[in-house]
């Protein structure tokens, strides 16, 4: 396990904006200390329902989750487990708050829980 850092902590698709002061500009962040592979969590399963009307979403997580590994440098372990640990508290917060919008979010924790370590 890596030692904790300042993250982001919300870190997706929508809180990525193409910027004029610097070329991409990171938004709305939650600012929690963690240890740097949580970071990819909710890039990961971003932008859904959109990942599971792919074909074959299992197989696209499984690619991102190589891709990360290999760029930056994580454990593809540790990016998968935080990434499910993610998605089920997504799932939890969309279910407290709404009541509904979950189901996607837990076909996408199954998903990563399907894949090898």
């Amino acid at each position: 396990m890596a030692e904790p850092v300042l993250l982001h902590g919300d870190l997706h698709h929508d809180n990525i904006l193409a910027a004029e002061r610097e070329p991409w500009l990171a938004i709305d962040p939650k600012g929690i200390v963690g240890e740097p592979a949580y970071e990819v969590g909710a890039l990961l399963r971003n932008p859904l329902p959109g990942l599971l009307a792919r074909p074959e979403p299992g197989r696209v997580l499984a690619r991102r989750i190589e891709q990360l590994a290999a760029e930056l440098g994580f454990d593809r372990a540790r990016i998968r487990g935080w990434a499910l640990a993610q998605a089920v508290l997504s799932a939890w917060w969309s279910y407290e708050d709404h009541g509904d919008g979950w189901r996607e979010t837990i076909a996408c924790a199954e998903l990563l829980a399907a894949i090898a370590d």
